[in-house]
């Protein structure tokens, strides 16, 4: 109270607006607003040293504060459109991550698990860092996961700019918000220096302080941050002026040893997440999906100005249940729909025989990347370059590119520096229009610029495209970029060298990579980028013989596993799809008894996935015995409605069924 009898009639006033104080002190506040307090001491907040623990202390709302609210304000406004961010305003309320988030790659997270995650509760936004009850308290370290182009930083901007403007949290009179990205700048710092980088406005490292006030701490991207977070091995610190590894900072902040008052909001992939142990989180939230209304408006919003194109685009993706399920990702949606919109746009151009609608993922983003290097934007009109031009400049920048997407990929790097740059030769001139726009994004950061590719999976079409043109050449193994292996001669050693690689891959992240080189070998994808980034009939002579590589990896394992179903996928992408049609024809006629060997049941394990056969009920009556039901167990997890009966099920089996319905990632609703 004496502290507030400091205050003038303005700064009393502005206190009361943004704090939820308790009732007595608001009506003190209103008292002294009203007789027009006065003092000479101007106001200001500080750092207090405690027991060598540092809290944050905010004593009043001053000018410093309110500069920082007009600058989150300003950059977390922009990019936000007010119809795509509904889904934003409830999340997920989970109990941790399943296997899958812990093991598989985000794209086969949303095709295993059809992009319905197996959950009911929700948590409002405004509600996120609040008790979920009377007799609980709020939670310090809060985590947010998501996959790759759910929208983890399109929902911090959201919360930020909606808390500046007052709308939630008033009890939170301070939001500090920092990217893993800008930390990767950095091999150390302090907590001090930490908070005056969130909160440039402070003019001395001792100005921000705490009692009752919250102060959120976020921490955006934790999967792009360059040094795994390792809690076992940590060296302990609670010195808030020490300078220390940033890895070893963010530790000792989420076990408690620095910034203990502060709150902290962690996004993630769900994968990088995992290396946050379970008993340091306190409350856990995961990011939905589009729903098909919210699909329907984000394409809406995409091609405002031709609503035709845009149903056309929508009635595509419905067709196919694939691209249905992967398009309840934002960022997959936004290229996907661009892509079918540009082979809309120009399948008039072609002949009948040439106009087939990009059905796989290496033909949906052959047409993203053509669009892109020709400059041939729908929704910014202009005039193309010239194919010959555009092929040649695309060439050499996408040969570096790749290049840099590939070695990324294999460190896991997603986010690179002007040093990475300029160590793969790229060119940053040439970075310019829809390529600095749609493949490679830029952002320019107090202490550097970051480069990071608009979505994983552009990153990972860039690398399998680096590796099918240098895999002609390459004497020696592309996996060790220094060059010291054993020679390794052909394409078709190297092709067998990434998919041996992907499947000893504990996780999976060059699943997607190896599926984008399989479709590289199909006649589609080379006739739509022959004279592009292709040589026409390049590697035809080698497709069947990747094929057989394929099917060789079928064979290998009792259980059918995701790797089984990514190897019938890359199948899909080479374009020979006769084992799948086979079982899909045999399940429509429910003739699938005595048929299902290894290779088949692999192949029925991705129909579960991708078929409309399979849409409404999974019906495998009459066709399973112990050995075929243990192997296809770990697929049969994610089929909402199961029919089983007429398989002659001993107690065995019934024990297997058992333990499917016991485990935490099941979505088995009905069972027959």
């Amino acid at each position: 109270l004496r502290r507030l009898e400091l205050l003038t009639a303005e700064e009393a006033a502005q206190v009361w607006a943004v704090s939820s104080l308790p009732e007595q002190v608001r009506a003190v506040v209103d008292v002294l607003a009203s007789k027009g307090s006065h003092t000479s001491q101007s106001l200001r907040s500080f750092i207090e040293t405690s027991n060598s623990q540092l809290s944050l202390h905010i004593t009043a709302y001053g000018r410093q504060p309110r500069k920082h609210l007009e600058s989150l304000q300003s950059s977390c406004g922009n990019g936000l459109e007010p119809g795509a961010l509904q889904r934003l305003t409830n999340l997920l309320l989970v109990e941790g991550l399943t296997d899958i988030q812990q093991k598989e790659h985000d794209i086969l997270q949303v095709e295993t698990t059809k992009g319905l995650p197996n959950v009911s509760k929700s948590i409002p936004l405004e509600k996120l860092f609040l008790p979920l009850s009377k007799v609980s308290i709020p939670p310090r370290i809060s985590v947010t996961v998501g996959v790759a182009g759910i929208g983890k930083s399109t929902l911090v901007k959201l919360f930020v700019r909606t808390w500046a403007k007052g709308e939630i949290n008033r009890d939170i009179l301070f939001v500090l918000p920092l990217t893993f990205r800008e930390l990767n700048t950095y091999e150390k710092l302090s907590a001090e220096r930490l908070i005056c980088l969130a909160f440039p406005h402070v003019t001395e490292p001792g100005c921000i302080s705490a009692g009752a006030a919250r102060t959120l701490l976020i921490l955006d991207g934790l999967d792009e941050f360059k040094t795994p977070l390792d809690f076992s091995n940590a060296v302990v610190c609670t010195d808030p002026k020490k300078e220390i590894q940033v890895d070893n900072l963010i530790t000792n902040i989420i076990r408690g040893n620095l910034l203990q008052e502060a709150s902290v909001w962690v996004t993630s992939r769900p994968a990088a997440a995992r290396q946050i142990p379970g008993g340091l989180v306190d409350r856990m939230t995961e990011i939905q999906g589009f729903g098909a209304a919210e699909m329907k408006d984000f394409l809406d919003q995409m091609f405002l100005d031709n609503r035709d194109l845009s149903s056309q685009v929508l009635k595509h993706i419905r067709a196919n249940r694939s691209l249905r399920v992967l398009c309840t990702v934002p960022g997959f949606c936004w290229i996907s729909g661009s892509s079918i919109a540009y082979f809309l746009k120009h399948c008039s151009d072609q002949s009948q025989d040439a106009a087939v609608v990009p059905r796989t993922l290496s033909e949906i983003y052959s047409y993203y990347f053509k669009m892109a290097l020709s400059g041939d934007w729908l929704e910014k009109p202009r005039e193309a370059l010239r194919i010959e031009q555009a092929a040649n400049t695309s060439k050499k920048l996408v040969g570096s590119l790749g290049r840099l997407a590939f070695y990324g990929l294999l460190r896991r790097k997603h986010v690179f520096y002007e040093q990475d740059m300029k160590a793969y030769g790229i060119d940053l001139s040439l970075l310019h229009g829809s390529l600095s726009t749609r493949l490679l994004l830029k952002e320019d950061m107090q202490t550097a610029t970051a480069y990071y590719f608009s979505h994983l999976t552009v990153q990972e079409f860039l690398a399998a495209l680096y590796y099918c043109t240098a895999a002609k050449r390459a004497l020696f193994d592309l996996f060790t970029e220094s060059g010291m292996s054993w020679p390794r001669l052909g394409f078709l050693n190297h092709f067998k060298s990434a998919v041996q690689r992907a499947l000893q891959a504990e996780d999976r992240h060059l699943d997607i990579f190896v599926r984008f080189l399989s479709g590289l070998l199909s006649p589609q994808v080379n006739k739509l980028l022959s004279g592009w980034l292709l040589v026409k009939d390049e590697h035809s002579g080698f497709r069947s013989q990747a094929i057989g590589v394929l099917q060789g990896c079928l064979n290998t394992e009792h259980a059918i596993s995701s790797r089984s179903v990514n190897t019938m996928h890359c199948l899909q992408e080479i374009q020979h799809t006769d084992i799948a049609k086979a079982v899909e024809e045999a399940m429509r006629n429910e003739s699938l008894a005595g048929m299902l060997t290894p290779t088949n049941c692999s192949a029925l394990a991705y129909l579960l996935q991708v078929s409309d056969v399979c849409l409404e009920e999974t019906n495998l009556s009459n066709c399973l015995n112990y050995n075929v039901c243990k192997s296809l167990l770990s697929q049969l997890l994610f089929c909402r409605s199961l029919r089983l009966d007429n398989n002659q099920f001993k107690d065995d089996v019934m024990e297997l069924l058992g333990s499917v319905l016991s485990v935490k990632d099941c979505q088995i609703q009905r069972l027959r």
